[in-house]
Order: structure tokens, then sequence, then C-alpha cells
């Protein structure tokens, strides 16, 4: 076992502390709700009958009778969504595996998933990070009927894992695992997409064209292959232990994927209450993990989705991330992948590199990660140097993973990386707090510095584009696009046309509260700003030509405008009204009257004790 980066134990015991008070309240909670004995048996005898009402004979017997353990099943599968589409026979394959060891499994409920592909730009997007929470709640429903004594989770996509993570750690005393279903193969490269809608977007190129080459490049059942957050997640989950080693970029439907699923189910359910080897995910869980997470997207070049998201799901966990930790982790952190938007290659590509496996190994051999984090794998991190392979039986075989990279254009040793430090800088200054995302910004656009042209809405730049207002050097400012003011959209439609104008030749840049897309990438973006504009934010005061310097070598972000004109300067105000109704956006009233601030989470729950 390597020695751990002092950098990197520093960061992790800084958190500890931080957290001592929360973390010990979250832990006494669990400690509470154990049980040695099935949780089905503490119900009465009708709320057990109900329970297993509609299953079959043996099951129904199993669940009756004996003492065996039960798998709560939380999936959030729908046909629409190419990502689950998989999912559709999981639950049977769960069930039958579930049976051939003795135990049982149910469905104990389903949980909203939105596609952020579908929604881009249109209202339903304004709903897509409070999903994340309304996701942690129904994992609550589901599994309040205390009748399982594990859990296995079925999600995928950008707000599903964070909110089955969150979810599950309030029922943080059992036993978890997540079921990855895999990337779709690949289908057009995700540069010839990104080429057409620049084209689509200057106008050469009409919307069969651009629609023929989307649908080819979505085209089946699996995850989008771009790193955008949802393989983001899968990445973390596997850094975080919470899937089997080697298991997130194995595309669906083929034998190996349904050996690994099938071996997850034996997996968590020897590691109940019920058994000696109990390990429930609460505990599993900690501040080890969360560093391990947070070195793996630096390492990789991961979305920024994912900062509001670990910091949600660790206070989940009674523990305290602050946005320095990212920063202060990325610095010590080598990238070592180079996957679209922050390469060429897609995640198919990538795997077949090395992927996952080859990355943490690289960082455990170079102490940036910490070796003895627990994962569902029953041991420590150090066993996820391994790969899965099909044994001659159709079960799995676990051998170690190649020495070397396959392909050094995608994956690099910590001793070549593509960069000494990961592509992630906290900005500060006078307009506040904001994240930018360096890995995919090319290193002469580290720093721009030109005027503001304010917009409070992507469309309102598209029409500024496409009227030709904007062929010259100006950073954009779109504001009141935070959680509390519409929910905090992705403003992935900016993409195109602010990529265009720098391909130009225009020095051009973005500001904003809301956030981008994990497929964003060359344009350099200070994005999740706090405090955000509807909350008094310094965005809120900026004007049309005031010139923005954003600094993502020194960390700074500013406006550079006199003190005395700047503090005397008044706040711009916007109605928006029109996006708190229609399209079911009136129901979240509630959410936006109590959502926490991006820095920590964006979180419904961040006021209350996790």
């Amino acid at each position: 076992m390597a020695i751990l980066n002092d950098r990197i134990g520093e960061i992790t015991e800084a958190i500890l502390r931080r957290s001592r008070e929360t973390r010990a309240h979250y832990l006494d909670r669990l400690s509470g709700a154990v049980s040695a004995s099935p949780q089905r048996r503490r119900l009465g005898c009708a709320n057990q009958a109900h329970g297993f009402a509609a299953c079959g004979a043996s099951d129904k017997d199993a669940l009756r009778k004996g003492s065996t353990p039960n798998l709560g099943i939380v999936t959030a599968y729908n046909d629409m969504l190419s990502a689950h589409k998989p999912y559709e026979r999981y639950p049977e394959l769960l069930r039958s595996e579930a049976r051939a060891i003795g135990a049982t499994a149910q469905v104990a409920g389903g949980v909203p998933a939105m596609c952020d592909g579908i929604t881009q730009g249109e209202a339903g997007m304004e709903l897509s990070l409070f999903s994340r929470d309304v996701i942690a709640l129904s994992v609550a429903v589901a599994l309040s009927h205390q009748t399982f004594d594990a859990v296995a989770l079925l999600g995928i996509c950008d707000k599903i894992v964070p909110g089955l993570v969150i979810g599950a750690l309030s029922f943080g005393h059992l036993p978890a695992i997540f079921i990855p279903s895999g990337p779709m193969p690949s289908g057009v490269p995700n540069a010839e997409k990104n080429r057409v809608r620049q084209l689509f977007a200057e106008g050469k190129v009409d919307r069969a064209a651009l629609l023929e080459v989307e649908a080819k490049s979505y085209h089946t059942a699996g995850t989008c292959t771009f790193y955008g957050t949802a393989n983001t997640n899968q990445m973390l989950m596997e850094f975080m232990g919470l899937h089997l080693p080697g298991a997130s970029f194995v595309n669906p439907d083929t034998p190996l994927r349904d050996a690994l699923t099938r071996a997850a189910v034996r997996q968590v359910l020897g590691q109940t209450a019920l058994g000696p080897n109990f390990l429930p995910i609460g505990c599993m869980i900690d501040e080890r993990s969360f560093v391990n997470a947070i070195v793996g997207l630096a390492a990789t070049g991961g979305s920024t989705n994912a900062v509001i998201h670990l910091v949600a799901m660790a206070a989940a966990a009674g523990l305290a991330l602050d946005l320095r930790d990212f920063e202060a982790i990325a610095e010590v952190t080598p990238l070592l992948a180079r996957v679209y938007p922050n390469g060429q290659a897609d995640v198919n590509q990538f795997h077949a590199a090395g992927g996952t496996v080859h990355v943490i190994r690289e960082l455990l051999d170079a102490g940036l990660l910490h070796e003895d984090a627990q994962t569902v794998f029953g041991g420590h991190l150090g066993a996820y140097r391994q790969e899965p392979i099909l044994g001659a039986d159709g079960e799995i075989v676990w051998r170690d993973g190649p020495d070397a990279s396959g392909d050094e254009a995608i994956l690099r040793s910590v001793g070549r990386p593509f960069s000494a430090t990961g592509g992630l800088r906290i900005l500060e200054g006078n307009l506040g707090r904001a994240v930018i995302k360096t890995s995919a910004v090319a290193p002469e656009r580290h720093v721009v510095e030109a005027p503001a042209l304010v917009f409070h809405s992507q469309e309102a730049l598209q029409a500024a584009f496409k009227a030709g207002r904007l062929e010259r050097d100006f950073i954009a400012v779109i504001r009141f696009q935070g959680p509390r003011a519409i929910g905090m959209p992705e403003l992935h439609k900016l993409t195109p046309p602010l990529g265009v104008l720098q391909d130009r030749g225009f020095k051009v840049g973005l500001v904003t509260d809301g956030r981008m897309s994990g497929a964003s990438g060359k344009v350099p973006a200070a994005i999740h700003l706090t405090p955000e504009a509807l909350d008094g934010g310094p965005i809120a005061k900026i004007r049309d030509g005031d010139l923005i310097r954003l600094d993502a070598v020194a960390g700074t972000l500013a406006v550079l405008v006199r003190d005395e004109e700047w503090a005397a300067r008044p706040l711009a105000a916007e109605d928006l009204s029109a996006s708190h109704a229609g399209v079911g956006r009136e129901l979240f009233t509630s959410f936006r009257a109590v959502v926490g601030t991006s820095d920590r989470g964006a979180s419904i729950f961040s006021g209350t004790d996790a």
C-alpha cells in the first residue's frame, strides 16, 4: 500500500474536523435503526401479509417463514431515457439471482428519471436539478416500508445517481449497491456531432442534417458516450466503492453486463445485518470515500455538475465539503484522461484503453487515493485494481488490470499526465464565488478580460448571435438562472454560438449563476456563481460594457469598476413569473423558496440536519 500523499491526508482530516459533530449525529441515528433480524419481523401480521401478498409461492413462503434477507430494488427505469431502458428486465434478473442463493428481492419503488438531453433549452430543464431531491424523497418513500434488509439501486444519469445516493444514505443502516447498465455502443463521433451543431448554429446546415447526426450519435439503449454528468456519475460510484470493480462502462445487454448484475446481488445480500459481514452504506461511505471521488473527478476531467452533487451527497452522510476542498485536491491530482469534451475519445474507447481500473491503479500507486476506504466489494479500494472477465462457466473472474494504458492519446500514467493538475478551479472576487472547468479549455484561454454583455436567458443570447450583434470580444453574463430564481438549469444551448465566436478568433467567456452541461467544454465559463442574482448577488449589478476579468490561473473573477461606483450601483431586477408556472413548475414553488446555495449543494435539504 502506497504512502498517502500529505496534502490529500490534510484535506481529508480537515473535512473530518469540520464534520465531527454532524457525522457523529448521523452515525448515532444509524445505530438505532440496525436490526439483527429481518426488517419485516418488526411488522405486524397484517403489515407483513400486505408485503408479500403479490409474490409467487416460493418467495411468499420465504418471506413469511424464513429468516433470509429481502433485497429492495429501487429503480429509475423508463423506456424514454436510453441509459435506463436496459433496466426494464433487471427486476426479474435480480429476483432470480436472489432466489438462487435462498433470498428474495422485490421492487420497493420507482423514482423519476429525467433526460437532460430532451429538456435542454426547454422549460422542463428548470425542474432538472430539483428532480435530484425528488428522487431522494422517492427513495425514502420506497424504503419506508421497512421490509428490506439490503438495497439495489438502479440508476445512471445526471440527477438520478446523486438522488439515489442521498436517499440511500438516509437509510444508511442498510447495505446498498449501485448497479449500472453501461454506455451505448459508439455511434457518430462526439466531435463530429459538435461540428454539425456549430454549423447549424451558423445557419450552414439545415435541421434535417442536424437531426440526422444527432440520431446517429444517440442511436440505441445505453448511456450517451460523451464524458458528461451521467458517465462522471459512473466513475464516481466506482471510485467510492459503490459499484463492483470495472463495472461502470460495460455495454448493456451483454453476457458480462448480466454477470456483473448477478454478482452485485450476491455481494450486497452477503452484507446484511443477518450475517457476519455486515456493511451498511452509511458506515462504509465516509470522508475517505468522498475525497477519493473528488480525486477521480479531477483526474478524469469530469463534469462540473459533480461538484454540486458531491456536496449534497456528503451532507446526507453528515459530512461537510467545501469548494476549496475540490480545488486543493485538483492541485495535487494529475489529469490522466482525455475523453470528449476534454478530448476526442468516447467512454467506450476510454474503457478499452484501460478505463477506471487504470486510473484507480495509477492514483493508488501514487498515494493519491485512500486505499483503505471500504467498498461494496467487501474489502478496500485496492481491490479495484482488478477488472472483470467472463469465466468458462459464464461467471465473473477477477484479474489484475493492464499494466499500461492501451492508448496514450486517451489515458496516461501519473508519470506522464496530460496535465500536472486536475482541471478544476474555484474563482473568487468581487462578483462572488464560481467554479470553472479548465481541462477542456486551451491554456491560452484560461485568462479572459473583456466587456460584459448581459442577458437574462440563453434564448436572449442566441437571438443576439443570430442577429449578428456578438461579433466582438465579450464575456456573456447570464443571470437570474440560480436555484432560487428558476431552479438552476443547464445552459447548454450557449455552447454552439459561443464556440463559433471563439473559433472566429474572438475572446469569449461566460459568467453565470446557472449551470452548464457536462458536455460543455472549450469556452472558459465561470459557473455556479454565488450569491445568485435573485439573492442580491453582485452579478445583478453588472451592466453592458463593464470590464470583467476571468482569471483561471490566479483563481479570480472580478468586475473592473471603481469601488465607489460599484458600491453605489443598484441591483437589477427581473420578472421571473413566466418560469414559475407551466410544465409543472408551479408545483416547485416550495423548492425554490427553501433551496440552498449552489456551493452548499443547491439542495432543499441544505438547511436540514441530514
